[in-house]
């Protein structure tokens, strides 16, 4: 390994650096996707280039931002749109709507040269910028446009992607209550009329900016006190609940790791770990009754 580096070392002195091809596997999670790995060597110069750009770019991010960035995450944006949820509504008290939004084959979509049109307002290295080109078009799905989900510089290219949709939401549209998790995001308000009307102007913005759709399927406007299904949780007025996809997907994977205990193709160390972060699942949310069934699923 230590070879390879110095190897990589000179590589990217000399400009002679190629990265290396992808190994392609798929994942359910839930649904298929599609998972393209990089060799050692890549990875590691992916890390080094994403505590860079990260440092740089993440203080340009709105707060509501939540995909890939410390102190963020799923979790923490659930209990965000919670409390916005309550301050709109005035502790449920107001009839509010929830628009949400997802783009269509979001990753394949990235546009290559925006992208680095958009690295480039805060890098002006052209060395860096040499690498930062490389990594981009180590991948594509057609000529110029995609990003492989699986390297680590992808998810933040994607905020840096998204950026721009976001400054315009919050500072153009001057939209008070909106929140995104990678290419998922919701805007609340008391108005529904608004809410219709925001979905064609950010249609807009988004196909003439960033060449990317909003899945037609996918955008929906629903009341408040219907639930609010986000990131696999659903907010409502008194109480944050799990998904019912995501109840049923813990119950199959758990019931599995449980066979494969008793079949002794995992330890009970393995299993206890396992099981114990899916039950760190239902702390976020109203999961009493899912943790009892799963507890007692087990002891019989």
């Amino acid at each position: 390994m230590e070879d390879n580096l110095f190897e990589l070392h000179n590589q990217l002195r000399n400009k002679t650096y190629r990265h290396s091809n992808y190994s392609t596997f798929n994942i359910c999670d839930p649904k298929m996707r599609k998972i393209n790995k990089a060799i050692v060597v890549d990875r590691v110069l992916h890390h080094a280039v994403f505590r860079i750009l990260y440092t740089i770019f993440d203080s340009n991010f709105i707060f509501d931002s939540y995909s890939c960035r410390t102190e963020k995450g799923t979790h923490r944006a659930v209990k965000r749109l919670e409390k916005f949820c309550r301050k709109l509504s005035q502790n449920n008290h107001k009839i509010i709507y929830a628009l949400k939004c997802d783009i269509r084959k979001f990753f394949d979509s990235i546009d290559q040269n925006i992208l680095l049109e958009a690295i480039k307002t805060k890098i002006q290295d052209e060395n860096a910028l040499w690498l930062i080109d490389k990594i981009i078009r180590s991948f594509e799905i057609e000529k110029n446009k995609g990003l492989p989900l699986g390297n680590v510089t992808s998810q933040l290219f994607a905020n840096i992607y998204l950026n721009e949709l976001d400054q315009f939401i919050k500072h153009k549209l001057k939209v008070k209550y909106y929140l995104r998790y990678s290419d998922d995001f919701v805007i609340l308000s008391d108005d529904k009329l608004y809410l219709k009307k925001l979905v064609f102007e950010i249609s807009n913005f988004l196909k003439i900016r960033l060449k990317l759709f909003l899945h037609p399927d996918k955008v929906e406007i629903r009341k408040f006190s219907r639930g609010i299904d986000f990131l696999g949780y659903v907010v409502l007025p008194h109480y944050i609940a799990l998904r019912t996809k995501t109840k049923k997907r813990i119950f199959k994977k758990i019931s599995k790791k449980y066979e494969d205990l008793k079949n002794k193709k995992i330890s009970e160390k393995s299993f206890e770990q396992s099981l114990q972060s899916y039950l760190g699942i239902l702390k976020h949310c109203k999961g009493n009754v899912i943790e009892r069934k799963i507890k007692n699923s087990i002891i019989s």
